[in-house]
């Protein structure tokens, strides 16, 4: 027994501790563009900053199916041991993720007037939002076609690959920052600049990676399968509760967001310092859940019961243990962190007096962050999509029940938003359970 817990331990660990250092570099990330934003003179640049990456947010991670669903896909097909379809999955992923891309730049207009009606901000951060919203929305293909990328790479438990790809591209994000902003005083849309840059920079390293490591061109699968359109459907239909799920979270966060603008410059400000620290702890947390996304889709798809039990229980250790050493870590280190995104008196006290809902929020948040994980291996997209729709449900209510205690009540109901999330799909991943023993036993 004891050497089977090691076993799971240390499979867990050899792709949960690269997807961490994955994890951890594109918070950085966001704590870097934070930093040099938050150390110009005026407090709206942050504000933009934060507007347009939501508006993004909504953008690109609504497509976030096209990282889960391929993960999940290729789990399975490395599972059911189908090399070719493993090869399919992949350009059939690119060439959609190409297609959204552009079809996002071509009516960016369109999407740019729409998103921005519901940002009830100031007019310097509407502008400095709209120039940064102008200049990213070109890295639309880079973005979504390195989400495929990234599935595919972790479906096949190959972490190490997304390692290389994330890393570089950060680096190069980071570097591009400090000479945009800093040196040439871009201010915010020399972040946008940065990032459009980096990320066809990443897709450029990936699509590299795909041909020297794993010998693999668009030619190596026929043109009848690649453009099979029941096959593209099916992907679609596979994907489109995923779809679902990612936009529902991203109406949580955007209401978050934009609602924390209508409390004025330095309240949205502070809430962007107080994101970053929460986005770096879920970015930790999904590497854990990543594990479990790519061992149980194999496990679970092999119909292996004491590995997939094995894997669950050790992941779900580790997982509550890295929460609780977050929320000793915003304890202890939390004033420091702020002080290191801005120089901002205003904006650095705001963001202490809203400090405690960070702390407790770990401790509340690393369910959904496991049970996502959990759900995406094993194909559960459907229970996925109505468990979101739930919480999202309470978060509204919450979020109106709240509205009376300003900004404290906002962050009040996004925990809430987020227990609903662990609690729901508990209740589910439990059903699911106790069917299968049900039906063992007949």
């Amino acid at each position: 027994m004891t050497h089977r817990k090691f076993i799971s331990h240390r499979r867990i660990w050899s792709i949960a501790f690269p997807m961490l250092l994955v994890g951890i570099s594109t918070p950085l990330l966001g704590m870097v563009d934070t930093a040099v934003v938050g150390h110009l003179s005026e407090a709206y640049y942050l504000g933009a900053i934060a507007i347009g990456a939501m508006i993004f947010n909504f953008l690109f991670w609504g497509m976030g199916f096209l990282r889960m669903g391929t993960t999940g896909l290729t789990a399975r097909a490395v599972g059911e041991s189908d090399a070719g379809e493993i090869k399919v999955i992949l350009f059939r992923g690119l060439l959609l993720s190409f297609v959204l891309g552009l079809l996002l730049i071509v009516f960016s207009a369109l999407l740019s007037a729409f998103a921005f009606s519901f940002a009830d901000a100031s007019v310097d951060v509407l502008f400095h939002a709209q120039r940064y919203f102008e200049i990213r929305i070109w890295a639309a293909p880079a973005t979504l076609g390195s989400y495929v990328l990234l599935g595919w790479f972790l479906g096949q438990g190959k972490p190490r690959f997304n390692l290389a790809l994330v890393i570089a591209v950060n680096v190069l994000n980071i570097i591009l920052d400090l000479i945009f902003v800093v040196w040439l005083d871009m201010n915010s849309a020399g972040v946008a600049w940065a990032t459009l840059i980096a990320e066809y920079t990443g897709l450029i390293i990936g699509l590299i990676l795909v041909k020297t490591a794993f010998r693999l061109s668009i030619r190596d699968v026929p043109l009848s399968v690649l453009f099979d359109w029941s096959a593209f459907k099916r992907y679609l239909s596979i994907n489109l509760n995923v779809f679902l799920r990612t936009i529902m979270l991203l109406l949580g966060f955007g209401i978050f967001t934009f609602q924390g603008a209508k409390y004025g410059e330095i309240i949205l400000a502070a809430n962007v310092i107080l994101m970053n620290l929460q986005t770096l702890m879920a970015y930790v947390l999904d590497s854990l859940a990543h594990a479990a996304e790519v061992l149980v889709g194999k496990y679970y798809h092999q119909k292996n019961r004491s590995k997939l039990r094995g894997m669950l229980f050790v992941s779900g250790q580790w997982s509550v243990f890295v929460a609780l050493l977050f929320a000793v870590f915003y304890l202890l280190a939390g004033e420091y962190f702020i002080a290191l995104l801005t120089d901002i008196e205003a904006v650095k006290s705001a963001a202490l007096v809203f400090f405690p809902w960070l702390i407790l929020s770990p401790l509340i948040s690393v369910w959904s962050y496991w049970f996502d994980g959990v759900f995406i291996g094993a194909n559960l997209m459907k229970q996925m999509r109505n468990t979101m729709l739930i919480s999202l449900i309470i978060f509204l209510i919450a979020w109106q029940l709240l509205l009376p205690y300003g900004n404290h009540g906002l962050w009040a109901a996004l925990l809430i938003f987020m227990l609903a999330r662990g609690i729901t799909m508990a209740y589910v991943a439990l059903s699911v359970c106790l069917s299968a023993v049900r039906l063992n036993r007949v």
